[in-house]
């Protein structure tokens, strides 16, 4: 009777003191910002908790029985409150023995939300009065609903939406019934029974579930049996079998924490991106091949690490298993310990347990390091951490993690949309954004601008401009003395403009930019988006010796694509709240005269000088390869080699591609931006123009074509510049303005040069 009144007063003193569960009727827990593709595909999660709130309408039947089996199969009988659990809960804690769980799914939610887990009879009692009010102010389903977006999983899931993505890879309403067990087990021991960790734990206790589901009638005995005997497939911690797009995801997440703050990583705010999962997937891929392939043509570095393997087997696959832990799989590029080396053969060990062999031609990119001569820090033996890919034909072969960088984005050139962004070669490397922070000499890929300038001076495509020697005295330069050279370092006279942009004759250019005036030239950059003080007013201007972004030459090439409009490159679409509220929306911009920066007529032949380098110049492998016309671009190598580009476009789509090293060093001297860059392009249009038919620019007003050359109409039977740099020879770098004669007669001049 003492007991009962002193149990009576304890709860009297406590019952005001319990926290105000008002709130509880509109759940709404911490969620994380999750980002999507335009095809709603998720790229990217932040926030503290990995948490997907999802009504308990929309959680499958077979889950929640399986949470009912093993945690509270009388939920929807009881009052909240198991009184023999209780009974039996106060004796394990006096005789200090484990308890056997007698918390029902209410009292979990009491503790979880508002309680700490201390076993103790003060923290009990409040449990107990928070369950009744619980109870009292909610539903069952309500409550049901709270618990299964509540509890924490492990691997940084909180609800079992979040644990279906993070251990199987796929949707809560995919669950199947094995599954389903085995995500239930989690909340007794999160890290005990996580499959990815301890599948051996994890499994006996989804058996066990299996079997009180069948005991609570909640399966079948031939469902019981099946789910027994389904293989499960769980995501181990390196799986990332989704879109890799960690670049575009964190320039996402930095756009939305300048709107929102800190709410950013709580409110569950649902970000909708401009990305196609296609292209994206594509680009990533098509710029790891391109850096991997690269890298099997440098030298062999040497092995990551060395380690000491014991002989005892289970010591030596305790070493090998922290030791991969360290040094985890890169994608396709994988880590293993070398267990035996020789001039032939390499047995290697695979963070799965996987042994294998690398021999022949698999061998190559390492043959250095397999030399008995090799350095220390070389030489390729028992211990070595070394890196693997898989080829085609499913043989292995030695590689390197690749010290070069690089930068790939794509945009629809109608209306700036990002449709791909991969700014280096792995996020988790390097999360440096090549593609917005990145300032590099575009080199060649910059002539374009230049020779846009050109058209408004008079030049045309069949102006003939001599490839001929230049230099420049320190009292020109101001500096030291300049005489620039080809990159095959020839000189191949007279050709026309349109030869020299394909060939990218850097005379040529030089000339032109003369004719133009640099500061002419500076100013008209601007134009598409360049930065004037980025690009000093010198004839060195001609070559990209000046500094840009990959975004923005992929934003200055789209003025060409789009017949002369400035766009803005944009990412986020939409972003809404859990519930699907739309908060903010980004309309489609539509191209209008207020847009325009270039004429179009400028934009129309500087496309007809672009495609002429995709068919017959420095990146005729573009048309060739891909067996279309409606191709546009320039290739780009920096002075020694140091940065590769292609820049170019189809009418629907432009797509930049830069390699380089982040402390720029030279490449290689055979290394080019039509032999690094444009493959990876080539890859990537490939798949992105599949089923994209065949376009061609209308010929705007103010074009004439004659002898099968686009000129400005002012210039078919009036004025302009014929040649420069024909002179008598004693200024070559001081162009010759003549009258252009009429039509016939001047096709006949151009004819001779040709």
């Amino acid at each position: 009777m003492t007991l009962v009144l002193l149990v009576g007063i304890a709860m009297a003193v406590a019952f005001p003191n319990l926290p105000d569960i008002s709130d509880l009727s509109d759940y709404r827990p911490k969620l994380p910002m999750r980002i999507f593709s335009a095809e709603g595909t998720l790229i990217g999660e932040f926030g503290e908790e990995r948490r997907q709130l999802t009504p308990i309408r929309d959680i499958p039947k077979v889950m929640k029985d399986a949470v009912l089996a093993i945690e509270d199969a009388r939920f929807y009988e009881h009052g909240g409150v198991d009184y023999k659990g209780i009974l039996r809960a106060a004796l394990a804690n006096l005789g200090r023995i484990k308890s056997q769980g007698a918390s029902t799914i209410t009292m979990q939610v009491a503790r979880n939300v508002y309680l700490t887990s201390e076993k103790t009879y003060t923290r009990k009692i409040y449990e107990i009065l928070l369950t009744f009010k619980l109870e009292h102010l909610l539903t069952k389903d309500q409550i049901l609903e709270i618990y299964m977006n509540q509890i924490f999983l492990g691997n940084r899931a909180y609800g079992f939406a979040a644990a279906a993505e993070a251990y199987f890879g796929k949707s809560l309403q995919d669950i199947t019934v094995s599954e389903a067990a085995m995500l239930a087990g989690l909340p007794k021991a999160p890290s005990a029974y996580n499959p990815i960790n301890n599948p051996k734990r994890a499994r006996s206790r989804q058996l066990y579930i299996i079997e009180r589901m069948l005991e609570n009638g909640f399966i079948t005995a031939e469902q019981a049996d099946a789910a027994k005997r389904e293989p499960l497939k769980v995501k181990s911690n390196s799986d990332n079998t989704g879109v890799h797009a960690e670049y575009a995801a964190e320039t996402a997440r930095q756009l939305m924490f300048a709107q929102y703050g800190e709410d950013t990583y709580t409110r569950g705010l649902n970000v909708y991106t401009t990305l196609s999962t296609t292209q994206q997937d594509t680009a990533y891929k098509a710029l790891r091949r391109g850096i991997m392939n690269y890298e099997r043509r440098q030298v062999y570095r040497g092995p990551e690490l060395f380690a000491s393997l014991p002989s005892d087997q289970q010591a030596m696959d305790d070493v090998i298993d922290e030791v991969l832990q360290e040094h985890p799989d890169n994608g396709d590029v994988m880590a293993a310990v070398v267990l035996a080396a020789s001039t032939k053969k390499i047995q290697a060990i695979r963070q799965n347990g996987e042994i294998i062999e690398i021999t022949g031609e698999g061998l190559k990119p390492a043959q250095s390091g397999l030399s008995d001569k090799a350095a220390a820090n070389i030489r390729i033996r028992r211990g070595a951490v070394i890196r693997v890919v898989q080829t085609p034909k499913k043989a292995w072969e030695i590689t390197q993690l690749p010290e070069v960088e690089g930068a790939f984005v794509a945009l629809d050139p109608r209306n700036g949309a990002i449709k791909a962004l991969v700014g280096g070669f792995d996020f988790e490397k390097n999360k440096f954004n090549h593609v917005t922070q990145a300032w590099r000499q575009p080199g060649s890929s910059f002539k374009p601008f230049i020779y846009s300038a050109a058209l408004e001076s008079g030049v045309t495509p069949a102006t003939i401009v001599n490839d001929g020697p230049m230099f420049f005295d320190a009292g020109v330069t101001g500096g030291q003395p300049w005489e620039p050279k080809n990159y095959d370092g020839k000189f191949e006279g007279p050709m026309t403009m349109r030869r020299g942009l394909a060939k990218s004759k850097n005379m040529v250019s030089i000339r032109i930019l003369q004719t133009v005036g640099a500061q002419n030239a500076q100013d008209w950059v601007t134009r598409f988006g360049f930065d004037a003080d980025k690009h000093p007013a010198y004839l060195t201007m001609a070559l990209g010796a000046g500094s840009v972004t990959p975004m923005q030459m992929a934003s200055a090439y789209s003025v060409f694509a789009n017949g002369g409009y400035r766009v803005n490159p944009w990412l986020i679409s939409r972003v809404t709240d859990q519930r699907g509220k739309v908060l903010t929306q980004t309309p489609t911009p539509a191209l209008d005269e207020s847009m325009r920066t270039i004429a179009a007529r400028n934009a129309f032949i500087m496309g007809s000088l672009l495609q002429e380098v995709t068919r017959s110049g420095t990146a005729a492998s573009a048309q060739a390869t891909l067996k279309r016309p409606d191709l546009y671009g320039k290739t780009g190598t920096t002075n020694d080699s140091m940065d590769a580009w292609f820049a170019g476009y189809q009418p629907t789509l432009t797509a930049i591609t830069w390699i380089g090293y982040d402390t720029p060093r030279k490449l290689g001297s055979r290394e080019t931006g039509g032999g690094l860059s444009l493959p990876v392009w080539i890859e990537f249009m490939a798949q992105a123009l599949k089923n994209v038919p065949v376009m061609e620019y209308s010929v705007p007003a103010g074009v004439n074509n004659l002898g099968g050359e686009w000129f400005y109409e002012e210039y078919a039977g009036n004025a302009g510049i014929t040649n420069l740099g024909l002179n008598d020879g004693s200024d070559p770098g001081k162009p010759l303005i003549i009258p252009l004669p009429a039509a016939d007669e001047k096709n006949k001049i151009l004819d001779l040069f040709r």
